[in-house]
Protein backbone atom coordinates (compact mmCIF):
# COMPACT_ATOMS: atom_id res chain seq x y z
CA UNK A 1 0.00 0.00 0.00
CA UNK A 2 1.40 3.19 -0.92
CA UNK A 3 1.44 6.28 2.02
CA UNK A 4 0.59 9.86 1.08
CA UNK A 5 2.20 12.13 3.46
CA UNK A 6 -0.10 14.77 4.59
CA UNK A 7 1.66 17.80 5.93
CA UNK A 8 -1.38 20.17 5.54
CA UNK A 9 -0.75 21.69 2.24
CA UNK A 10 -0.33 19.94 -1.36
CA UNK A 11 -1.99 18.32 -4.07
CA UNK A 12 -3.41 15.63 -1.78
CA UNK A 13 -6.81 15.36 -3.66
CA UNK A 14 -5.48 15.21 -7.12
CA UNK A 15 -3.04 12.70 -5.83
CA UNK A 16 -5.32 10.85 -4.07
CA UNK A 17 -7.45 10.92 -7.65
CA UNK A 18 -4.83 9.89 -9.65
CA UNK A 19 -4.32 6.73 -7.54
CA UNK A 20 -7.91 5.41 -7.45
CA UNK A 21 -7.92 5.86 -11.30
CA UNK A 22 -4.99 3.19 -11.47
CA UNK A 23 -6.49 0.93 -8.83
CA UNK A 24 -3.32 1.45 -6.32
CA UNK A 25 -4.47 1.36 -2.90
CA UNK A 26 -3.02 4.17 -0.48
CA UNK A 27 -3.33 5.91 2.54
CA UNK A 28 -3.43 9.36 3.78
CA UNK A 29 -0.91 9.48 6.80
CA UNK A 30 0.33 12.82 9.20
CA UNK A 31 2.22 11.48 11.84
CA UNK A 32 5.87 9.62 12.29
CA UNK A 33 4.56 6.21 13.51
CA UNK A 34 2.26 5.65 10.27
CA UNK A 35 5.53 6.42 8.76
CA UNK A 36 7.41 4.07 10.46
CA UNK A 37 5.46 0.97 8.87
CA UNK A 38 4.81 2.12 5.41
CA UNK A 39 6.26 0.20 2.56
CA UNK A 40 5.74 2.94 -0.58
CA UNK A 41 5.74 6.46 0.42
CA UNK A 42 4.76 9.87 -1.60
CA UNK A 43 5.49 13.15 -0.60
CA UNK A 44 3.39 15.73 -2.55
CA UNK A 45 4.37 18.99 -3.33
CA UNK A 46 2.69 22.66 -3.85
CA UNK A 47 3.36 25.74 -2.16
CA UNK A 48 6.67 27.03 -0.54
CA UNK A 49 9.97 25.01 0.35
CA UNK A 50 10.27 26.74 3.85
CA UNK A 51 6.46 26.19 4.99
CA UNK A 52 7.00 22.01 3.77
CA UNK A 53 10.08 21.40 5.72
CA UNK A 54 8.75 23.58 8.72
CA UNK A 55 5.54 21.76 9.04
CA UNK A 56 7.91 18.61 8.47
CA UNK A 57 10.02 19.44 11.36
CA UNK A 58 6.57 20.79 13.78
CA UNK A 59 5.15 17.32 13.18
CA UNK A 60 7.78 15.95 14.23
CA UNK A 61 9.04 13.58 11.04
CA UNK A 62 11.48 14.63 9.50
CA UNK A 63 14.06 11.93 10.79
CA UNK A 64 11.71 9.48 10.57
CA UNK A 65 10.89 10.41 6.78
CA UNK A 66 15.09 10.17 6.42
CA UNK A 67 15.12 6.85 8.30
CA UNK A 68 12.90 5.18 6.14
CA UNK A 69 13.97 6.81 2.83
CA UNK A 70 17.55 5.33 3.61
CA UNK A 71 15.55 2.02 4.90
CA UNK A 72 15.31 1.27 1.21
CA UNK A 73 11.36 2.24 0.96
CA UNK A 74 10.65 3.45 -1.91
CA UNK A 75 9.71 7.28 -2.25
CA UNK A 76 8.12 9.57 -4.70
CA UNK A 77 8.47 13.19 -3.91
CA UNK A 78 6.15 15.38 -6.62
CA UNK A 79 7.51 19.16 -7.78
CA UNK A 80 8.42 20.62 -4.09
CA UNK A 81 8.51 16.95 -2.52
CA UNK A 82 11.39 16.63 -5.47
CA UNK A 83 12.76 19.56 -3.88
CA UNK A 84 13.18 18.72 -0.37
CA UNK A 85 15.30 16.02 -1.09
CA UNK A 86 18.41 18.53 -1.32
CA UNK A 87 20.31 20.65 1.32
CA UNK A 88 18.51 23.78 0.51
CA UNK A 89 16.41 26.00 -2.04
CA UNK A 90 16.81 29.69 -2.68
CA UNK A 91 13.67 29.91 -1.94
CA UNK A 92 14.14 29.97 1.73
CA UNK A 93 17.88 29.94 2.46
CA UNK A 94 17.27 29.69 6.04
CA UNK A 95 16.08 26.08 6.01
CA UNK A 96 17.52 23.09 6.02
CA UNK A 97 16.21 20.00 3.45
CA UNK A 98 16.26 16.53 4.07
CA UNK A 99 19.56 16.19 2.28
CA UNK A 100 19.01 13.11 1.04
CA UNK A 101 21.21 14.38 -1.50
CA UNK A 102 23.61 17.31 -2.27
CA UNK A 103 23.31 20.24 -3.69
CA UNK A 104 20.59 23.19 -4.07
CA UNK A 105 17.53 24.24 -5.61
CA UNK A 106 17.90 27.36 -7.85
CA UNK A 107 15.51 29.76 -9.04
CA UNK A 108 15.04 30.15 -12.62
CA UNK A 109 16.38 33.44 -13.83
CA UNK A 110 14.75 36.39 -15.33
CA UNK A 111 15.27 35.59 -18.80
CA UNK A 112 12.61 32.51 -17.83
CA UNK A 113 8.77 33.82 -17.42
CA UNK A 114 8.28 31.97 -13.84
CA UNK A 115 6.28 30.42 -13.09
CA UNK A 116 7.30 27.99 -15.55
CA UNK A 117 3.64 26.51 -16.13
CA UNK A 118 2.38 24.32 -18.61
CA UNK A 119 3.35 21.24 -20.28
CA UNK A 120 6.93 20.42 -21.43
CA UNK A 121 8.99 18.36 -23.11
CA UNK A 122 10.99 15.57 -20.94
CA UNK A 123 14.63 14.21 -22.57
CA UNK A 124 15.55 10.89 -20.56
CA UNK A 125 19.32 11.24 -20.06
CA UNK A 126 19.36 7.46 -18.47
CA UNK A 127 17.12 4.62 -17.89
CA UNK A 128 14.57 5.13 -15.37
CA UNK A 129 11.77 3.13 -14.34
CA UNK A 130 9.13 5.59 -14.08
CA UNK A 131 8.84 6.28 -17.63
CA UNK A 132 8.85 2.44 -18.44
CA UNK A 133 6.59 2.28 -21.75
CA UNK A 134 6.05 5.63 -21.99
CA UNK A 135 6.68 7.41 -25.60
CA UNK A 136 9.95 9.04 -26.37
CA UNK A 137 10.11 12.86 -24.90
CA UNK A 138 6.32 13.08 -23.61
CA UNK A 139 4.78 15.86 -22.57
CA UNK A 140 4.06 16.17 -18.86
CA UNK A 141 2.67 19.04 -16.97
CA UNK A 142 5.09 21.75 -14.61
CA UNK A 143 3.92 24.52 -12.28
CA UNK A 144 7.58 25.28 -10.68
CA UNK A 145 9.13 28.92 -10.34
CA UNK A 146 12.29 26.59 -8.53
CA UNK A 147 14.65 23.88 -9.97
CA UNK A 148 16.86 21.25 -9.06
CA UNK A 149 20.42 21.44 -11.53
CA UNK A 150 20.79 18.53 -13.24
CA UNK A 151 22.69 15.88 -10.97
CA UNK A 152 23.75 12.35 -11.06
CA UNK A 153 21.03 11.44 -10.05
CA UNK A 154 19.11 12.95 -12.56
CA UNK A 155 17.19 10.66 -15.11
CA UNK A 156 15.43 13.01 -17.22
CA UNK A 157 15.93 16.48 -18.20
CA UNK A 158 13.34 19.76 -18.98
CA UNK A 159 14.27 22.73 -20.84
CA UNK A 160 13.18 25.87 -19.49
CA UNK A 161 16.08 28.43 -19.76
CA UNK A 162 18.27 25.93 -18.17
CA UNK A 163 18.28 22.22 -18.74
CA UNK A 164 17.03 20.90 -15.50
CA UNK A 165 16.15 17.69 -13.10
CA UNK A 166 12.64 16.72 -14.57
CA UNK A 167 12.73 12.99 -13.29
CA UNK A 168 15.15 12.00 -10.75
CA UNK A 169 15.94 8.16 -9.70
CA UNK A 170 18.15 6.57 -6.93
CA UNK A 171 17.69 3.30 -6.15
CA UNK A 172 14.73 3.58 -4.25
CA UNK A 173 14.54 7.13 -4.35
CA UNK A 174 12.29 8.72 -7.18
CA UNK A 175 11.45 12.51 -8.01
CA UNK A 176 9.82 14.30 -10.21
CA UNK A 177 9.29 17.80 -10.98
CA UNK A 178 6.43 17.95 -13.15
CA UNK A 179 2.76 17.05 -11.93
CA UNK A 180 2.25 13.35 -12.74
CA UNK A 181 -1.52 13.87 -11.04
CA UNK A 182 -2.28 16.92 -13.74
CA UNK A 183 -0.34 14.91 -17.10
CA UNK A 184 -3.19 12.94 -18.00
CA UNK A 185 -2.60 9.71 -19.37
CA UNK A 186 1.07 9.82 -19.17
CA UNK A 187 0.85 10.99 -15.59
CA UNK A 188 -0.92 7.88 -15.23
CA UNK A 189 1.58 6.03 -16.19
CA UNK A 190 4.17 7.56 -14.50
CA UNK A 191 2.31 7.04 -11.13
CA UNK A 192 1.61 3.61 -12.02
CA UNK A 193 5.25 2.64 -12.91
CA UNK A 194 6.14 4.10 -9.20
CA UNK A 195 3.07 2.07 -7.28
CA UNK A 196 5.22 -1.31 -9.27
CA UNK A 197 8.22 -0.53 -7.80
Amino acid sequence: MITIFDYGAGNLRSVQNTLDEIGAPYQVVDDARSLETATKIILPGVGHYGQLLRSLDAMNVRETLIARIKADVPFLGICLGLQALFDSSEEAPEERGLSIFPGAVQRFDNTARVPHMGWNQLETVRPTRLLAGLPESPHVYFANSYYVPVVPQTAAICNYSVPFTAVLESGNVFGVQCHPEKSGPLGLAIMRNFAQC
